[in-house]
């Protein structure tokens, strides 16, 4: 693609017309607006920026829909985490990559453009670590560049089974480091992505249920300039244990006791104090909100309205991947904020309507948790652009097409472009087909493994 041509383009500064983008070696070369197409350019509706998927374990993309059956007692977060490990202790390499490639695939078709992969499921089905320690990320690494989807890598160390370093389950063997082997698996993670465009290595200390303070500790030590995204305050269950192990809340914690800053992005925060969200915002660092696992598993519903009125940052992730989809988690972030606030269009802004306010605030945050450096349609960002085709919303007012991709029918994403190469036309990734047909079969292996 040498240039292509949006009646519509959502600019850094707002919507613009006649918007023609020239694309050099898979930057963005030029943006000019009021301007006319020229024979050769492709013409599309409208577009936007890609967005930035900033929390994903891939490999639970091959669960999705296979954790709703009730459990006989009472089915909760924890009882669906044993679905999880039963899950993850019967998958090999291969298996890994083809299911990460469809979720990829499916994450570009939405108009995700770049995914945080936090990846923690390192080791062999019986824990011990394969001959190449990253060959699982290895796997995360192939899907992206089978895909095209851009990769900020986020190996996740996990050590214990909860507060106060509780020895790990047998479950948890797959996941499983100490410090030592976990700096040769980071440093063998940085070769495994050394060749993909744009890819960016952090550190995902998993939680303070699965990390010590002195581990915490070792981690930043290893940690380079990359983001470091941890999970925090989940669930109910998990702020009354960190309360009586340590006599305060997950995120109250790491404020008191870890350098927390711009580069930290605290994983779904959803049980937080005004106090805590006010400190979480004045941090600089994001929240890394899964609006659709998060309704899934019955977490709870993050103090949005606080947070952003405090100056918050946030990003939104596919999480278990159980539903992939940018308008998805941003209606139902909103929505869910409805249904607490008893009102409508909670987090519009005053300068935008909702769906653009939601849609530029998770790129905002989402680019700066991950790591990337692009400022959208802009000179020399790269050319990560999603076009939307609309068969009912008419007209020049690019905030009604937001509106309606995320809150009703008729918009649609219909082509997307990585580094100006395109990977996704007429809504369906290139490699749509074979990607479903390996998952298919992946998947026949896994439950006949699960018996």
């Amino acid at each position: 693609m040498a240039a292509i041509h949006a009646a519509r383009a959502l600019l850094p500064d707002g919507w613009s017309a006649d918007v023609r983008i020239s694309v050099v070696d898979g930057s963005i070369a030029a943006v000019e607006a009021a301007c006319p197409p020229e024979p050769g350019d492709e013409r599309v509706e409208a577009l936007v920026p890609g967005l930035p998927n900033l929390h994903s374990h891939a490999f639970q993309r091959g669960m999705a829909g296979r954790a709703e059956v009730s459990d006989p007692v009472a089915d909760t977060f924890w009882t669906r985490r044993d679905v999880m490990y039963r899950f993850a202790l019967t998958m090999d390499p291969d298996q890994l990559e083809a299911v990460a490639t469809l979720a990829c695939v499916e994450m570009l078709e939405s108009g995700f453009t770049r995914v945080g992969e936090f990846h923690y499921l390192h080791h062999d089905r019986d824990g011990s670590p394969y001959a190449d320690v990253a060959e699982m990320a290895s796997r995360i690494g192939a899907a992206s560049a089978h895909t095209g989807i851009r990769l900020t890598l986020l190996p996740a160390f996990y050590a214990h089974a909860t507060f106060g370093g509780a020895l790990p389950l047998p479950k948890q063997r797959r996941f499983i480091n100490d410090l030592d082997r976990f700096a040769h698996l980071l440093r063998a993670s940085e070769d495994a992505i050394a060749g993909l465009d744009g890819a960016v290595l952090g550190i995902a200390p998993h939680s303070l249920r699965a990390v010590t303070p002195g581990e915490l500790d070792g981690l930043l030590e290893m940690a380079s300039s990359g983001p470091i995204h941890i999970h925090a305050a989940e669930q109910e269950k998990e702020v009354d244990d960190c309360l009586a192990w340590s006599g305060q809340r997950p995120v109250e914690w790491l404020l008191d006791h870890a350098p927390v800053d711009g580069r930290w992005c605290l994983i779904h925060a959803t049980h937080m104090t005004e106090r805590e969200s006010g400190a979480l915002a004045k941090s600089g660092a994001v929240a890394g909100l899964c609006p659709v696992t998060e309704a899934n598993l019955g977490d709870g519903a993050f103090p949005a309205v606080a947070y952003l009125a405090a100056g918050g940052e946030f990003g939104i992730g596919t999480d278990s991947n159980v539903r992939i989809g940018v308008a998805d988690e941003l209606r139902q972030l909103e929505y869910a904020q409805r249904l607490v606030r008893r009102g409508r269009n909670v987090l519009a802004t005053e300068r935008a309507a909702t769906g653009r306010s939601l849609f530029e605030a998770a790129f905002n945050g989402g680019q700066q948790a991950l790591g990337a450096t692009t400022l959208g349609i802009a000179v020399e960002s790269p050319a990560d652009l999603v076009a939307l085709a609309s068969d009912s919303w008419e007209g020049s007012d690019g905030d009604a097409l937001l509106n309606g991709w995320i809150f009703a029918r008729g918009v649609a994403v219909s082509d997307v472009w990585v580094a100006g190469r395109r990977v996704v036309h007429e809504g369906r990734h290139l490699l749509r087909d074979a990607a479903t047909n390996r998952f298919r079969s992946t998947m026949r292996e896994l439950l006949a493994d699960q018996g």
